[in-house]
């Protein structure tokens, strides 16, 4: 007669040794956490993410936050403080002048109306992205002399134009204007 032992009891038939696990080889070590396995998504995504090491690094600037651990638990990347950049100053030696931070919904036409304010203007241009004719928030003047260049850039500098302050300065000589396109 079979003794009734609950099904899954570790019965097993008399072939070959018996293998003890590592739990019953060595009881007094502490049982070991079996590591949880991780779906497709959770590779992929801890994949992109930057891990903990990554998030304590000091940042570029060299201080060290620390809002890195915190930012790396949601995901986020840590708030890096970038400076502003100074537009270059460039000294006006030709008529043509650039305009620096426009407004991305400024037109031609309003640019010739301010202009045309400190002198004549013969024609304004805004640079804008080359394949869905956006504008690149910049763009170029042309005076008819130098010196109503130059009464422009002291007037119009750093004065508020469509919500932005405009950067005006001379243009850079050369051909590198052409460069601004696409």
């Amino acid at each position: 007669m079979r003794s009734q032992e609950p099904r899954g009891s570790g019965r097993r038939s008399g072939r070959g040794p018996r293998r003890s696990s590592s739990r019953s080889r060595n009881e007094n070590s502490t049982p070991a956490q079996t590591p949880v396995k991780k779906s497709f998504w959770q590779k992929l995504i801890g994949f992109f993410k930057p891990a903990d090491k990554k998030a304590a690094a000091p940042s570029r600037n060299g201080s060290n936050n620390n809002n890195g651990a915190a930012a790396a638990s949601n995901g986020a990347r840590p708030p890096q403080s970038r400076s502003a950049r100074k537009p270059e100053a460039v000294e006006v030696t030709s008529p043509k002048l650039y305009v620096g931070n426009l407004s991305y919904e400024a037109a031609e036409s309003d640019l010739l109306e301010l202009f045309s304010g400190v002198g004549t203007v013969k024609n304004a241009e805004i640079v804008t992205h080359k394949y869905n004719d956006k504008s690149k928030g910049f763009g170029f003047v042309m005076m008819t002399t130098i010196d109503e260049a130059k009464r422009a850039v002291t007037e119009l500098h750093d004065k508020e134009f469509m919500g932005r302050k405009l950067v005006v300065s001379g243009a850079k000589s050369g051909d590198r204007e052409t460069n601004y396109r696409g």
